[in-house]
This record gives structure tokens, sequence and C-alpha cells, in this order.
């Protein structure tokens, strides 16, 4: 694309965010909006999308943006057209690039946000240089992206990288997607605030340190306020990291057997635990790691673009086709 500029949206369950990114991956304008949880209907989001696109339009010169990339949390079809399923969202079977291309006026990609965020770290953050990289992201759940030699894995329908469901523990605990021992419910920013849930609920004298943090007021109960906790040395908050680390090599070990990558790229929120959460999974991993030993062990490393990821990768795909 000759263009100079493609524009990213990045879809959450409650924000549109959107930015101008240049070929270097450098964001040069920005805009987002707020949009009501869950019940927000199609027409709402896809209204809301359309007017981030106009304001980033009118911070810079129109005629250098060749594209639009969008990276939706939720299923996409292999159509690259089509959000299938977004589970915070109204949208099932939602066509759209359709609903949204005569009002954009530019060419529409549409993909998963995971696949937009590992696209970003290979092309300029940091899994730069990785031919085979799987990025894992701690949110809310997990969800997780795979670039093997260059292009997005997204499986035969478009929907590879839903990690978080990996069963882990049979007959473990439920997970909103109606099975049980689900990954991400022992390793993610539920499971790290529902374990300390527990012990505050319990009136458990180990979580007197967060106790003291929330003043009574449970509902203020955090990942960023648990891992704020273990950095300041409240050793309660670290064995809750731990924990959450220790499963998290677990599932590594799993993606290991089945992708052999070079690298793992850990994002999402709670991957702003840094070594509190990524030491115990490397070790964890290392345990677990099938042919230990005998076969040479992928890296694991923080992410490096942070809440931008989505943003950039959705545009750069815009861009590339990745």
């Amino acid at each position: 694309m000759s263009a100079a500029y493609t524009i990213g949206i990045d879809i959450g369950g409650t924000k549109v965010a959107g930015g101008v990114v240049d070929a270097e991956g450098a964001i040069i304008a920005r805009a987002r909006v707020d949009t009501p949880h869950r019940s927000t209907s199609p027409e709402i989001v896809e209204g809301a999308i359309v007017g981030v696109v106009q304001d980033l339009l009118g911070q810079v010169d129109s005629e250098q943006v060749g594209a639009v990339g969008i990276g939706a949390a939720g299923f996409v079809d292999a159509d690259r057209a089509t959000v299938v399923f977004a589970p915070h969202l109204s949208w099932r079977h939602e066509p759209l690039r359709e609903a949204l291309h005569d009002r954009i006026g530019l060419p529409i990609t549409v993909d998963n946000d995971a696949n937009a965020a590992v696209w970003a770290e290979w092309r300029f953050g940091a899994g730069r240089g990785e031919s085979h990289l799987i990025m894992v992201n701690l949110g809310t759940g997990i969800g997780g992206g795979i670039v093997i030699a260059g292009r997005v894995e997204r499986g035969r329908h478009g929907l590879a990288g839903e990690f978080g469901h990996m069963q882990v523990v049979p007959d473990g605990l439920r997970c909103e997607c109606g099975n049980r021992g689900c990954w991400e419910q022992y390793s993610s920013g539920n499971a790290l605030v529902r374990e300390a849930g527990a012990l505050l609920a319990a009136n458990s004298p180990v979580a007197d340190d967060l106790r003291l943090r929330l003043g009574d007021d449970p509902s203020l109960l955090t990942g960023p306020l648990i891992t704020e906790a273990a950095r300041a040395g409240d050793r309660t908050a670290v064995e809750l990291l731990t924990e959450v680390g220790q499963w998290l090599g677990v599932g590594i070990a799993n993606l290991a057997a089945a992708f052999d990558p070079g690298m793992f790229v850990i994002g999402g929120g709670v991957s702003a635990a840094g070594e509190l959460l990524l030491g115990p999974a490397r070790e964890t991993y290392r345990r677990q790691l099938t042919g230990r030993g005998y076969r040479p062990e992928a890296s694991i490393v923080a992410a490096g673009l942070g809440n931008d990821a989505g943003v950039i990768g959705a545009a750069d795909l815009a861009r590339s086709g990745g």
C-alpha cells in the first residue's frame, strides 16, 4: 500500500480506541469514545467506530490514509469481515465490514484483537525477528495469537488462539464458556481477584494488608491493587501472583508441546506485574515442558507495546494483509 498512513481501531467491551499509524508502527493521532457495557447494540458500536474514524481523518491529511483495520474482542470469521460472536457486545454473525464500508469509504479489514496485538508485537515490539511467535494476553480472561513465518495463524475458521479455554484441570472451576477447568480460570485477572477475594471473605489474617488498602470496601479489589501490594512487599499478594504465574507456566508448556515456538510474549493487564508473574511462569514452564533437557526452550518475555498493540496491529494488518 502506497498511502502513508492506515487507521487502527481497537474495540473492547466499553470503548472504541483508534489511531492513525505510519509504516513504522508509530501512532501519530489518537481518538477514543466510551460505549455502554455489554448491552451495546451493533448500531451503537458501529456508529462509535465511524465517529472515531472521522475524528482521526480530521487530525491528518485524509488523502494520506489508505485503509482501516479493526480489531474486535470476539470470534472473527476467516473472511475477516464478519464478527461471529463478541461476548461483551451484541454482535452475533455481524457483517461488520459490509456495515461500515459505505459509511467510512475506505478499504476495511476486520480481525480478532489478539491477532492484531500479536502482529504488532512481531512487527514492532518484543517479538521482532522471531519466526515462530505466540502471544498470551492475560486480562480478565486469556486471549492469544500466533505468528508463524510472517503470517498470523487464524485456523481453518478464523478462530485459532482461544488459549484461555484449554482445559488444564479436569472437572475444575466452571468457566463462563460453559466448560470446567479452563486455563483462564486459574491464570488471569479474574483468577487473581477471585483468590484474593476468597481470602478477604474468609477474614484471613494473611489478607490484612489488602484489607487495609481497600479501606473495608471490597469493590475496590482489582488486579492492579494486588500487584501494587506485591511490589510493596505484601507476602500474600506475592503468593497470589506466584500462583497465577505458575498456572501461566503450565499453559505455556502445553502450547510449546503443540506449536514449538521460539518465543512467548506475555501481554494484557496482568503482565504489568512483570517478574512477579513471569519468574514463576518460567520456572513452572521448565518443569512441565515435554522433553525438557533435550530440546530448546522458548523464551518468555513481556510485551513491549502495552495498550497500543491492538491499534498498531489492526492498522498494520490493514496495510500489509498479514
